[in-house]
């Protein structure tokens, strides 16, 4: 019997979750994007209208009956992002809706004994700021292994962290649900419940950056492998003589198309001077110097092929290719789609590559939706920390002034 009510519990949840990340929806397109029988969201929802939660709303028609949607009555539900890197840490504080309220981005130093407790503080001093909306939990992206994101113990080498229990000390000091996850699977997350993830069942989603990282939904679920270290996309090897990497083996790919790897590479041939970075680079490329760009393209052919590896072996419907190195897109596509294309198999050479536009606040807006994406968490794999997410939905709901 408990188990049936936790069951309903989830399903009622996943269907204020789905309203408030994409609106306003039918029964019928509820059920579709469910999974779940017509009868129960029918059942479900008659509940719903009954406890006051959601209401039915008239869509425009063209003629004939008009159809009838169901929305949420309140929105004033957030939750909290958290996006760390070796230097800074990024915040949004995302609605239901999945819109961001609120950015903030604060410097950081992950190698500080310190760390931890700054790190508090300064989450502590984003949630005071939230107002009248009311925190769900909060989720944290990260570069590094996270085994089970409701347990949230870190390893990273960007960050030099070695089993650090980042989601306990969250958990006990802001008494709040806290939900860690590798960074790279939280934007997979976000692209379940608002890009690409709606549209399609079988997501590669690819970042280049700092570090090159692989997310995969497969069949409409994140790919996180044994101990959560699915995806180090980076650490593919290349080149068996090339450069090293921070992993501490030779020509991986990140090693080789990483944006620290282009900037030695521009530093060696003195096309940058030693306090210049990626941007400088850029903007050379921009302004039509030829080395920069023969640099940018090589990463282009790079990683195209390493990605025409990673679809012909997981089937993906789309890649969504995203992050900091897609500033500097326009100089490496052609040689990417040429080395892509050529490398795939005739079955997939059709395979759609988004690249979507970046800002620093996706990663953030990832880590949120770890919290939001609760509700859609079947397997379990948020643990007890989605149970509670799940519990101050309902009770937020309910309890509405």
């Amino acid at each position: 019997m408990a188990a049936a009510r936790s069951q309903t519990d989830v399903n009622r949840t996943a269907i204020l979750a789905h309203l408030g990340a994409h609106g306003s929806a039918s029964r019928a397109d509820l059920a579709r994007a469910l999974e779940v029988s017509p009868a129960l969201v029918t059942q479900l929802t008659r509940d719903l209208l009954a406890d006051g939660l959601i209401e039915e709303q008239e869509a425009a028609s063209s003629g004939g009956r008009p159809a009838r949607l169901l929305g949420l009555v309140s929105h004033d539900l957030a939750a909290i992002g958290v996006k760390v890197a070796p230097d800074h840490v990024a915040f949004v504080e995302v609605g239901i809706d999945g819109v961001v309220r609120r950015a903030d981005v604060q410097p950081f130093d992950a190698v500080s004994p310190l760390a931890a407790s700054h790190l508090i503080d300064t989450v502590r001093r984003f949630i005071e700021q939230s107002g009248s909306a009311r925190v769900l939990g909060i989720g944290v992206g990260l570069p590094g292994t996270v085994a089970q994101q409701g347990i949230g113990v870190v390893d990273s080498t960007q960050l030099g962290w070695v089993q650090v229990p980042l989601g306990e000390q969250l958990r006990r000091a802001l008494h709040l649900p806290v939900v860690v996850e590798n960074n790279v699977n939280a934007l997979s997350a976000a692209e379940q419940l608002f890009g690409q993830g709606r549209r399609f069942r079988n997501v590669l989603v690819v970042t280049v950056g700092n570090g090159v990282g692989a997310g995969l939904i497969a069949d409409g679920v994140i790919v996180r492998g044994r101990s959560g270290g699915a995806g180090d996309f980076g650490h593919v090897p290349v080149r068996e003589d090339g450069p090293l990497c921070q992993c501490g083996n030779r020509g991986c790919l990140e090693a080789i198309i990483g944006q620290g790897a282009l900037v030695n590479d521009a530093r060696s041939i003195r096309l940058i001077g030693p306090d210049e970075g990626v941007d400088e680079l850029r903007s050379l490329a921009d302004a039509g110097n030829a080395e920069a760009r023969e640099i940018f393209a090589h990463a282009g052919h790079q990683l195209g092929r390493a990605m025409a590896g990673a679809v012909n072996l997981l089937d993906p419907e789309v890649v969504v290719l995203l992050g900091e190195g897609v500033q500097a897109w326009s100089h490496w596509q052609d040689a990417f789609d040429a080395a892509l294309r050529s490398a795939l198999v005739p079955g997939k050479r059709g395979v759609t590559v988004e690249v979507e536009r970046w800002d620093d606040d996706r990663w953030a807006q990832g880590a949120a939706a770890l919290v939001l994406a609760t509700p859609f968490d079947a397997q379990g794999v948020a643990g007890d920390q989605g149970r509670l997410v799940r519990e101050r939905l309902v009770a937020a709901m309910e309890h509405r002034p």
